[in-house]
Order: C-alpha cells, then structure tokens, then sequence
C-alpha cells in the first residue's frame, strides 16, 4: 500500500492520505472508519495477507548467547554449548533441539537494538515500538491489529469472545493505549483451569429478571439525555452485551487445552506456558486476532546457564510443538510468530556467574504468516556488539514489519487524546522478511 497518495485525482485534485486523514479527525470526523482499515480489510479479502499474530513473549531477558546466537568456544559463551540447526552452519544453544529442527520454518533476526535497558521500559517499547512518552500510552502491536483489522468471523458468525488475549500475561500485560481500553488484552491464566467470570452464579430465571431491572435502569439513565452520545460516551450498554455474548458463546472450548488429544498436551510440555502455546494455537482457529503467551524468569542476574536451560527445556517443546500444530492446521501462512524479549544479556558474566541487561544486540525469531524463512538477519560480533549500521534491526522496524504484513498501513496516523498525531509506528519494514 501506498503511504503518498490517496486515490487517483490528478492537479489540485491530488493531495496526500497523511493530510486527508489528519484532517478528518482534527475537523471531527475522525470517528469514521479509518482508511488504513477499509485497506486492510481489501487486503484480507484478497487473500494473502495472515489474519492472527501469536507472541511469545520472554519476560526478564533471555540470553541471545544461549539461544539464538551462540558464539561456542569464545570467551562470551563461558562454556555455554550450542547445537546444530537444519540450517547449515547456523547454530542455537543447547537445549533448543526441537527448534533448531525446524529452523527453516522461521527468521533469526540477531542484530536487535534497543535504547532501553529497564525491564518496564523495554517491555513498553517492545510491545508497542515506542519508548515511553509522558502523558501517552502507546498500543501494544495486538492492540493495533485489533482495532484496525475488520472484527473476525468464525464459520461465517461474528468472533464473540475477546479478540485479543493475553496467557499467563506477568507485570506489563499488553494495552490498548490511546485506542482505548477496549483493546486491552483480555488476560487469562493457566489455560488448564476455565476462564474466570463467565459463568452466571444464579438460574436462568433468576439472571433473566436482573436483565429486565438492569433494562429498567438503563432507560432511567437514558431519559433526558442525547441516548447515541451517552452510549458512545459510556460504552457500559455494549460492554454488557459483549459480555453476555461471550458467556454463552461456543468459542469459549477454545480455552480449554483439556479437550485436546493427551498426546498434543503433552507435545507441548505440562508447563502453564505450554498449556498457553497449545491455547494459542486453537484461539487463532477460532478467529482470535492476538494472542499473547508469557514465559516469565529470563531474568538471569545470578547462575545464568542454569536458569537459561531451565527456561529452554519449557520454551522448546512449546515452541516446536506451536510452529508443527500451525502447519498441521494449515494455519501456518495464515499466523505471524514472534518470539521476543525486552533485551538480551551481557557478553560478560558477573561475579554471581549471572548475565546483566544488554540491548546492544539480541536476537527475536519470527516465523508465519508468509513471511520468508531460512535465513539468520545480522549478526553479533565476539564482543556481543551489534555493530553493522546497515544490519542493525530496530525495535520499531520489527512493528512496521509485522504491520505492513498484516495489510495494514505502519504510517497511518492516529490523533490522540492529547492532540498529537502520531503514527502506528515509525519503523521501517524489514526487507529480508518481506
């Protein structure tokens, strides 16, 4: 999609998107359709374009030198051992065997660079591609999909539960920012157990007669005030809706993993992060947009080998086991994978045998969704520097990446709440990947 025109008017007649869509919303229409989404949804007709992100999300840091990008027998890898891989010559460390299997289904982007060495920091900036601003809050990259993608269907019904879904989701769950909180992540647990407050407590009958006094109050609300601007403004008549939708929505067996054959379970790993990679994978099949599933404790300041294969011996079944379910689905094309972290960690250890926050050059793995695959981007080099300008990949490129692959326009520009336009992202779309 072309950012530098809209339409095909020639002379005065010509005039930028950018311009049109700034001037829609500063001249308060900016409640109609954005163009970027009326875009998206021809470019999803058409085919061609994947319909659902799933994000992998490695909370604390995990090391590049002890998965990704291993540097063996060098002074920074302190003993760590790496592994082949089905690429040749490329390999991951130990204890990602299944991976490393299958590494000609995804990209290894090993060149990573961040601005941010704070763990809440570089969480906000790698869910959302921007660093923090005062007064804004920016939207996490499924927020986005969310609110500029047409709403999913389902054998040809509307999607009627949450359409962006945060597993296992730790500190810094993902938001929807300035797009509001209806694009937060809908936030679950360990898929082993059933979503939480979906169930009604009374009868039928008796949840029936609250709906009919909760009617009764709601036009008691309503009466002397301009009924579409309350609704718009409150949104609580519609929140109630979805929320009945989803209670007695079919799409709910989606969360529960313990439908699945016993053998898939267990392909997975029995581990609260498997069980969310398997959850992941049948919320995609019904229609979920994004689906966010975190593995907590990469934070490895002290005894870093230790605690990075303990890491690995959950991340790999899971992984392996998410990238063959996809395919066996023939969901795989149709899916991006993004497997991230806020940083990587030093090439140096410290004096508690631990690795300390590095974003000078880590490693993210993105797979699916048509992306190309088989390849390693970047590289470190014995310092653990990403040095290469040319091969550096910024956080923010990796959005416009999965944005411009999703059909959806990176440099659209939304107006906030503060009067400020600013665009989904600021990145540049990766080449190699595209």
């Amino acid at each position: 999609m072309n950012s530098s025109s809209f339409g095909a008017c020639n002379g005065k007649d010509h005039f930028s998107r950018r311009f049109f869509l700034r001037s829609t919303a500063l001249t308060g229409l900016g409640w109609l359709t954005p163009l970027s989404q009326q875009l998206a949804r021809g470019a999803e007709k058409s085919g061609g374009r994947p319909k659902s992100i799933i994000v992998l999300w490695m909370q604390g840091g995990a090391s590049q030198l002890e998965t990704f990008d291993p540097h063996p027998d060098s002074a920074i890898s302190h003993g760590a051992k790496a592994i082949k891989t089905a690429l040749p010559g490329v390999q991951f460390g130990e204890g990602l065997e299944q991976t490393a299997e299958l590494a000609n289904d995804f990209s290894v982007l090993r060149s990573v660079v961040s601005k941010e060495g704070d763990h809440a920091r570089a969480t906000y900036n790698g869910k959302t591609g921007y660093r923090p601003f005062p007064g804004l809050v920016h939207p996490a990259i499924g927020s986005i999909i969310t609110h500029e993608l047409p709403a999913p269907t389902h054998n040809g019904a509307p999607v009627d539960i949450p359409t962006h879904i945060s597993i296992t989701p730790g500190q810094f769950p993902a938001r929807g920012g300035y797009l509001g909180a209806k694009y937060d992540a809908f936030q679950v647990y360990d898929p082993v157990n059933p979503v939480p407050d979906v169930k009604a407590w009374t009868d039928e009958a008796r949840t029936g007669r609250r709906m009919e006094s909760l009617s009764v109050l709601e036009k008691s609300f309503a009466a002397g005030r301009i009924a579409t601007l309350e609704k718009e403004r409150t949104l609580h008549q519609s929140s109630i809706e979805r929320a009945r939708n989803m209670m007695t929505s079919d799409l709910l067996a989606a969360f529960n993993v313990k439908e699945a054959p016993k053998a898939e379970q267990e392909s997975f790993g029995d581990t609260r992060f498997g069980r969310g990679c398997l959850a992941a994978i049948r919320l995609v099949e019904s229609g979920v947009r994004c689906v966010e599933v975190t593995l907590n404790g990469w934070d490895t300041h002290i005894n870093n080998h230790e605690g990075q294969l303990k890491q690995k011996s959950e991340l790999d079944p899971a992984l392996a086991s998410l990238i063959k379910g996809l395919k066996e689905r023939d969901l795989y094309d149709d899916t991006l994978i993004l497997v991230a972290t806020e940083f990587g960690r030093t090439p140096k250890l410290n004096v508690t045998e631990g690795r300390d926050h590095w974003p000078h050059g880590f490693s993210v793995l993105m797979g699916g969704g048509g992306l190309r695959t088989g390849q390693v981007i970047g590289e470190t080099d014995p310092t653990g520097i990403s040095q290469d300008p040319a091969e550096k990949v910024r956080v923010e490129d990796i959005h416009a990446t999965i944005l411009n692959r999703m059909g959806i326009d990176h440099e659209y520009e939304f107006m906030t709440s503060i009067g400020r336009p600013i665009a989904l992202s600021d990145g540049r779309p990766i080449s190699a990947l595209l």
